[in-house]
């Protein structure tokens, strides 16, 4: 090598070592100012390129715990559990006496369900900082959790011996000792802390303890206590009505409900609930006897609310159980006017309307809301309303309009023709009724309802009795268990004279809803009777004229008795 080549060599090294100094020395104010950059980034909400600005650094400075943290907080909050799991356990390994590291990463296991591993970490964090009441607190929770009652306890210690006796301490204690069986050890916890201070709360826990062991006195003086404390402490006012109600003083049961009804600092919502749920327990028979009391509370709240649905509601559903039809209803119709934008009230109102079978009133209101919702529901009410009414003209125009409006809603179409062929053969025009079913079947040719009703009604007539038997099988094929459709097979059986064939029908009809209705249990006794099963026909024949009661059969009483003088009977 010649002189001008040595000299160049020795140059590139030299140039070389003082690059690599100068890069080690930039290098270790680049990891600091970036980590920086990285974290501004993060509370900046930047994830992604806090993210990838640390991912950097992970592999420039691997032993930098600081870097894994962001790192693994950035991947948290983009909900990479799992590689945020990995970048926190990776900072407490190179910092095993860092607090947040190792909260973090609790937090992280929590969140993931890890509930083991939440309390391994919790418990680790403890040992090495056991002044850290909040984890405390977090391993109660986490222990009573996994009813590791005994832990739960030796907690509650530990927190009573760093920042002394308190309330929700104690009612931790009692829950679980009573949670574990031992109820003596639990209300002495609540006697001990109630001898030192007094809160209506442990009064009013003491008093449902008492209440429970059928120590009515004492758990009522407990009640008065916590009232004196505080005049309008919910549980002590309802613990002190329930003294009352079991026995049986319900005067001062009534008054001290006054007192709960009208506590402004109570819900309307849950007034109305406790109001509902103690008169859903009790008997009938009970409320009946002491109903001016009831009235009144129900009253008192419907006074005190008198704009409120909640309080509407719950008066109206109580004065329409208990007979007062026209009180309860007047509730719902109150809450209905006052709230005519509320869809859940009009509905309400519409349905105890047709509860009462106040028709009428239906129809009126559903043309109303259907103008101002435009809820199809209500055209399906209206539509009862008019049946109801005998207005079967009303319920064709109203189906018309509906597949005018909605010709796309195939389920709604052939709903709607299926109505117009009923009502066109409530209005004798059977032409019409077929007419209008033959449409329903195109749109869908197994849809039973029409089936059924085509069916019966060509039977009726005896008309295409085959046609008519084999619209009905596919009834019965799609619901073997439908009373109405096994009926209408049965009976086209029996006019075509298979007798034999139709009984086993009408059998699984009677299983199935078919004692109840008396045109049902007319066929099948005339089956029965054409069998020559004459006793049995008349047994329901009996069972058929007891549910006759509005004449729906009106040859039933004439028919039968011309059947059985023909046997000699």
């Amino acid at each position: 090598m010649n002189t001008a080549q040595s000299t160049k060599m020795r140059r590139r090294i030299l140039l070389a070592g003082l690059f690599l100094l100068l890069g080690t020395f930039a290098f270790g104010q680049t990891v600091d100012n970036q980590l920086m950059d990285a974290v501004a980034l993060y509370n900046n909400r930047s994830f992604a390129q806090s993210r990838t600005l640390l991912q950097t650094l992970s592999k420039a400075a691997p032993d930098n715990d600081a870097v894994w943290y962001y790192l693994g907080l950035d991947e948290a909050m983009l909900g990479n559990a799992e590689a945020a799991v990995s970048h926190l356990r990776k900072a407490v390994e190179l910092d095993p006496h860092n607090y947040w590291y190792k909260r973090r990463l609790a937090d992280l296991y929590q969140a993931a369900g890890e509930i083991d591993m939440v309390v391994q970490m919790d418990e680790s964090i403890l040992a090495e900082f056991p002044d850290k009441t909040e984890v405390l607190y977090d391993l109660l929770s986490l222990y009573v959790g996994q009813q590791k009652y005994e832990k739960a306890l030796q907690a509650l210690d530990d927190i009573e011996k760093t920042v002394g006796p308190s309330e929700e301490a104690v009612r931790a204690r009692y829950d679980i000792l009573h949670q574990l069986g031992r109820g003596e050890e639990a209300i002495k916890v609540l006697e001990d802390f109630n001898d030192q201070f007094t809160f209506p709360s442990i009064l009013s826990m003491m008093g449902d303890y008492y209440l429970a062991e059928y120590k009515d006195s004492v758990a009522l003086s407990c009640y008065e206590e916590a009232l004196r404390t505080q005049s309008d402490y919910v549980p002590a006012l309802l613990g002190k009505a329930e003294v009352f109600r079991i026995t049986r003083r319900y005067p001062e049961y009534f008054s001290t409900m006054d007192a709960f009804i009208d506590n402004e600092n109570v819900p309307v919502q849950a007034k109305g609930m406790y109001v509902s749920n103690i008169i859903r327990s009790l008997d009938p028979k009970l409320i009946n006897l002491h109903k001016d009391g009831f009235d009144g509370m129900v009253d008192r709240l419907v006074d005190r609310h008198p704009s409120d649905t909640a309080a509407l509601s719950t008066a109206g559903g109580y004065f329409y159980a208990t007979g007062q039809l026209d009180k309860g209803i007047d509730c719902f119709k109150k809450a209905a006017d006052l709230y005519p934008e509320s869809l859940n009230q009009t509905v309400s109102c519409v349905q105890i309307l047709m509860m009462a079978e106040r028709w009428e009133e239906v129809r009126d209101r559903c043309i109303a809301a259907f103008d101002r919702f435009q809820e199809l529901g209500f055209m399906d009410y209206l539509n009862s309303a008019n049946y109801y009414l005998k207005d079967y003209d009303a319920v064709i125009r109203n189906c018309r309009y509906l597949i005018a409006r909605e010709p796309g809603n195939t389920d709604l179409v052939k709903g709607c023709w299926s109505q117009i062929g009923d009502m066109h053969h409530l209005l004798g025009d059977t032409k019409s009724a077929y007419k209008a079913y033959d449409k329903a079947l195109k749109i869908d040719p197994s849809y039973a309802p029409v089936l059924n009703n085509y069916a019966y009604y060509l039977s009726e007539e005896g008309k295409q009795l085959k046609k008519a038997l084999a619209m009905s099988k596919k009834t019965v094929d799609a619901e073997p268990d439908n009373a109405t459709y096994l009926d209408t097979y049965g009976w086209i059986l029996h006019l075509l004279g298979r007798d034999k064939d139709a009984k086993p029908y009408f059998k699984h009809a009677m299983l199935y809803g078919g004692k109840d209705s008396a045109v049902q249990l007319d066929h099948y006794a005339e089956v029965l009777y054409a069998l020559g099963e004459y006793d049995l026909a008349q047994v329901y024949w009996s069972q058929a004229k007891s549910k006759n009661t509005e004449g729906e059969i009106p040859d039933l009483d004439s028919r039968v008795q011309a059947r059985l003088k023909a046997i000699g009977r």
